[in-house]
């Protein structure tokens, strides 16, 4: 292991470097261009590294070419106009993958892919998830240099001068959770529940196996200097399965691993990256690993809390985070702290289309499993002693003792989430939030009254009938319909949560601020993700409840201690089953309406069937249980 290296960073990228460093490790035999289109797929192809040598820099400035089949760039790289460009990116860190199952001849070490994170180009113009977000820093950053420069209270109340700055610094991080199985095993869903209710596994000891594998996920993690910092079992889980011989033979846990923070560009490239690394490495000892939002109806699913910071750093070195009051005891938050949260919260409508973008991740965001469904913040109880709320969508992460760390939390992605795009995008509305109450010329009181105010109260910035704070659980303080008054409904489906683009076409220009999100591009999200909700509700949700609601058959003989309720319950079930699968001559089932108004591109009604469907597969689950609980 010595003698491998990992990463090549942007200080080594001259090409009489890198053509020595690659001469030095011949088990470095690949190069990999990874160009992130709009859907958050990297791209992943097996250049041979002699030709790479050779052609480098003609490589290195111009990039490969491919065609618009190979990557998810609807209405951009279109049928007639398909060449596409992958272009490297030479200002971060390049990653050496390796296949612990291939070696090198030459020295015995694993066979290495050397992956370099790039962009994708169009018609001379990048149109890639990475290209989004390298524009939402370049713009943020240059935002807040001018209103840095002119509004020198700001500084003041720090104690520097703008001429003192020398950077303005972005920092995020992202939290990975997943699921560890055995594959083709299913564990019983009650076991499953139980075991959730009662937090058996919640932070308990890894073992055997999994153990194994999550030590060296970590130590391979610092490897990378990726800087893990914690990696522990989260709620969901039943305890290893052993036989006679102390063998595990059946695992099924939910883990999460933690990393450093660092520069937004820097996170969502290491992220694909670890997926990746934990993926082969679970897979290669014999585990499944699940990153979906909800691999298991009814029990905890994936989150992926993602974190946002803002500092500056002076010439003398020094850094003062821009989202930390000058006084912890007497403010919750800055200026620009309160201004960033607001701008969040306020424009979260055209944020959540790029967050939940799949039919999984709304199967995950329901009440009930500590998952965020309301535009809501807290800000943490007393400003002496804060504390977390872990109902609400942005938590205001903030110790009295370390002000430099403070910073927001935002608690709806998931694994599979684009992060490129829900970092691109929250930092563009938390911009729009700081200029505009910069510019209104609110002090600390006036924000946190703002952000505290009540439903049909007048404000500043927010909107007057929202709500955008509570310090209490959202779910038990309210019910549904005191939720949806006061916080906003919250979008059911895909198809609805699109919506949002329309419904607000004054936050959708906060995003194209700085021609970050541009219209093209905008347009390509909701083309990519329809078709994606689409494709996968009609050829896959649809096909997948049929074979499950096959599996739900009669077990009560009538002659045989059956009982009034197995009737009544089987009756309820076979009734469920037929109005969601069955059709006849004159009356057609809700999966067939589904498919029907797809293909009629009637999304509307698609979307009011597909809630339909959803709540009566919960039901009829539910009452399988229940009928197949009381059988002998």
């Amino acid at each position: 292991m010595s003698k491998m290296i990992y990463t090549i960073k942007p200080e080594n990228h001259d090409i009489s470097e890198i053509k020595q460093i690659l001469e030095q490790h011949p088990e470095i035999q690949f190069v990999s261009f990874m160009g992130v289109d709009i859907g958050g797929n990297g791209t992943d192809e097996k250049i041979p590294i002699k030709l790479f040598i050779n052609d480098m820099e003609d490589m290195l400035k111009h990039g490969i070419q491919t065609d618009g089949s190979s990557v998810e760039l609807q209405g951009i790289a279109v049928l007639n106009d398909a060449r596409v460009d992958i272009l490297p990116d030479t200002d971060c860190t390049w990653f050496i993958d390796y296949n612990y199952e291939y070696y090198n001849d030459e020295n015995g070490l694993p066979i290495g892919t050397l992956k370099i994170p790039s962009f994708i180009v169009h018609s001379g113009k990048r149109v890639c998830s990475r290209s989004i977000l390298k524009n939402a820093v370049d713009n943020f950053k240059f935002k807040m240099d001018e209103v840095l420069k002119n509004n020198p209270f700001i500084t003041q109340k720090y104690g520097f001068k703008y001429e003192d700055i020398n950077e303005i610094i972005l920092t995020s991080a992202t939290e990975l959770e997943m699921w560890v199985k055995t594959p083709e095993e299913i564990a019983d869903f009650e076991e499953l529940y139980t075991s959730q209710v009662l937090k058996e596994q919640y932070w308990k000891k890894t073992m055997g196996t999994v153990r194994t594998v999550l030590e060296k996920i970590m130590d391979q993690l610092e490897l990378y200097d990726m800087k893990p910092e914690m990696a522990h079992k989260e709620v969901g889980g039943i305890t290893n399965k052993i036989d006679a011989k102390g063998r595990i033979t059946h695992v099924m846990e939910q883990l999460e691993i933690d990393w450093r923070f660092s520069d937004p560009m820097q996170v969502a490239d290491n992220e694909i990256f670890i997926r990746e690394l934990i993926e082969d490495q679970f897979r290669h000892h014999g585990l499944e690993v699940l990153f979906k939002a909800k691999p298991i109806e009814g029990v905890a699913g994936n989150g992926e809390h993602t974190h946002f910071g803002a500092a500056v750093k002076l010439k003398n070195g020094k850094r003062i985070n821009l989202f930390t009051p000058v006084d912890m005891s007497k403010d919750y938050l800055s200026e620009i702290g309160y201004g960033a949260l607001m701008g969040l919260l306020k424009n979260y409508e055209v944020i959540n289309p790029i967050v939940t973008a799949t039919n999984d991740a709304f199967n995950r965001l329901k009440p009930g499993f500590e998952a965020p469904v309301c535009i809501v913040t807290s800000l943490g109880g007393t400003k002496e002693a804060p504390s977390r709320n872990r109902s609400i969508l942005v938590g205001v992460i903030r110790d009295i003792s370390s002000p430099a760390s403070l910073r927001f939390e935002l608690r709806s992605p998931n694994p599979y989430s684009n992060t490129y795009l829900v970092i691109a995008a929250s930092y563009q509305v938390m911009l729009d939030g700081i200029v505009k109450v910069i510019e209104a010329k609110m002090t600390t009181d006036d924000l946190e009254k703002e952000i505290s105010k009540k439903y049909g109260e007048d404000a500043i910035y927010l909107e007057k009938d929202r709500e955008y704070r509570s310090e209490e659980d959202v779910f038990e303080h309210y019910n549904e319909e005191e939720r949806n008054k006061i916080y906003g409904k919250a979008p059911a489906t895909v198809w609805e949560n699109l919506k949002g683009f329309e419904f607000c076409k004054d936050k959708q220009e906060v995003l194209k601020t700085g021609d970050v999100f541009t219209e093209q591009l905008i347009n390509s999200i909701k083309v990519s993700t329809t078709e994606k909700w689409k494709n996968e509700l009609k050829g896959r949700i649809i096909h997948d409840n049929i074979a499950l609601l096959k599996t739900f058959v009669k077990l009560h003989d009538e002659q045989d201690y059956a009982t009034d309720l197995d009737v009544v319950n089987w009756e309820k079930i076979l009734h469920l089953k037929k109005k969601l699968m069955k059709d006849s001559m004159t009356k057609k089932s809700i999966f067939t309406k589904i498919k029907t108004a797809l293909s009629n591109g009637d999304y509307d009604f698609a979307s009011d069937l597909q809630k339909q469907m959803n709540e009566k597969m919960t039901d009829i689950r539910n009452l399988y249980i229940e009928y197949k609980n009381n059988i002998f």
